[in-house]
C-alpha cells in the first residue's frame, strides 16, 4: 500500500490543503508533503498524529474504500458551497471537493461595519477579486482604496492586507488567493 497517495487522497476527500492539515496534527508542511511524496516513510506514531488531525484512526486510514475513479465535480449548486464564514463576514468556497485544487474561489459578503480585524493579514500566495454589490474599504500595506461595483483588484498575499464595509450598504465580493488555504 502507498502511504503517502493515501493520505494524499484521504486529505483531499476531507477538503484539507496540506497546510491545514499540518496545522491541526501540529506537524511542518513539509512534513505532510514529505509523507505524501513518500520522501519519507512515517512511524506509526507520526502517522497517528498526522492522522489526528483529520481526524481518523489508523485502522480507518488502512481499511477506508478510498475513491479512485476520474469523476471529478464540475459544477457546484448554490445550496452546494460550504460556509466558511468568519465572524461577521459570509464566506462561501467553491469547489471544496475538488481534489486538487490550487486555488480557493469564494463567494463574499461584507454586511455594514463588518471587516476582517483591527491586524491586517499577510501569508503566502496571491489574491484576486472582483467587487459585484455595494463599496468596499481595501487596505494593502499602507495604501487605501474604496471598490466600487465592477472594480477588482490582485496583489502578492505577502504584503499585508485588510477589507472593510464602513459604508451604508452590504458588500458582495468574488475573490481567489492561491495556494488554496480555505
Amino acid at each position: 500500500m502507498d502511504v503517502g497517495v493515501r493520505l494524499q487522497s484521504i486529505r483531499k476527500l476531507k477538503g484539507l490543503s496540506q497546510r491545514e492539515l499540518a496545522k491541526r496534527a501540529g506537524v511542518t508542511n513539509s512534513t505532510i508533503s514529505m509523507i505524501e511524496k513518500n520522501s519519507v516513510s512515517p512511524s506509526i506514531s507520526s502517522l497517528k498524529k498526522v492522522l489526528a488531525g483529520i481526524p481518523m484512526s489508523l485502522v480507518e486510514f488502512f481499511s477506508l474504500e478510498v475513491e479512485q475513479d476520474n469523476h471529478t465535480q464540475v459544477v457546484y449548486r448554490a445550496g452546494e458551497l460550504i460556509d466558511i464564514s468568519d465572524g461577521a463576514v459570509t464566506m462561501k468556497l467553491v469547489g471544496k471537493a475538488h481534489p486538487s485544487r490550487a486555488i480557493s474561489f469564494l463567494d463574499e459578503t461584507y454586511p455594514v461595519g463588518a471587516d476582517t480585524g483591527d491586524e491586517m493579514y499577510a501569508h503566502e500566495g496571491e489574491e484576486a477579486g472582483l467587487l459585484v454589490e455595494g463599496r468596499l474599504e481595501l487596505t494593502v500595506g499602507s495604501e487605501v482604496f474604496i471598490l466600487e461595483p465592477g472594480d477588482s483588484y490582485y496583489f502578492e498575499s505577502s504584503r499585508p492586507h485588510r477589507f472593510r464595509n464602513p459604508f451604508d450598504a452590504p458588500a458582495r465580493l468574488i475573490s481567489a488567493t492561491t495556494p488554496a488555504n480555505f
